[in-house]
């Protein structure tokens, strides 16, 4: 099975989007991460949600964990409210790993690869086969990945 029989559709956001909203629509969708997209709808970035966490953790929690106790849900609740003045560009920074994109053609193996390899719940599907520039076509999933590789019966080989 290729990468373009197993993509489906995926919301997107654009590096312009409102980070809040980024969020919201992650939270409100229960995805595992977002795909970001320029104008002409080729992949740009995923951002995994533990990576949005990061930036509205303080930095001195991140350090010491320990820390997180001394917070309050009423402070809990508020700290995505440092998102509101940000964009997803911001959110982007220099740390960005590859990115996981496969063209129409990978195989499941491919597929699997590139998810591993960029420590991605995701990949997208550029539309175009021997292409990973062209504009995505869907995304797919760990779960659907697995989904794919896991054998019919329980406890039959592969």
């Amino acid at each position: 099975m290729r990468a373009r029989e197993l993509a489906v559709e995926y919301p997107t956001v654009t590096p312009d989007t409102s980070a809040l909203d980024a969020v919201r629509l992650l939270a409100e969708q229960r995805l595992p991460g977002l795909l970001v997209v320029d104008s002409q709808g080729r992949a740009v970035a995923v951002i995994t949600g533990s990576r949005l966490l990061r930036h509205i953790i303080p930095p001195h929690v991140r350090d010491d964990p320990a820390l997180a106790r001394v917070y309050d849900e009423h402070h809990a609740d508020r700290l995505c409210a440092r998102l509101g003045e940000r964009r997803v560009a911001d959110l982007l920074g220099a740390e960005r790993g590859p990115l996981p994109v496969v063209d129409a053609d990978a195989t499941a193996m491919e597929i699997a690869s590139v998810m591993s390899g960029a420590g991605s719940p995701m990949v997208a599907v550029s539309g175009e086969p021997d292409r990973v520039d062209a504009p995505v076509v869907g995304v797919v999933t760990a779960a659907q990945l697995f989904e794919r590789l896991l054998p019919d019966q329980p406890g039959a080989p592969a």
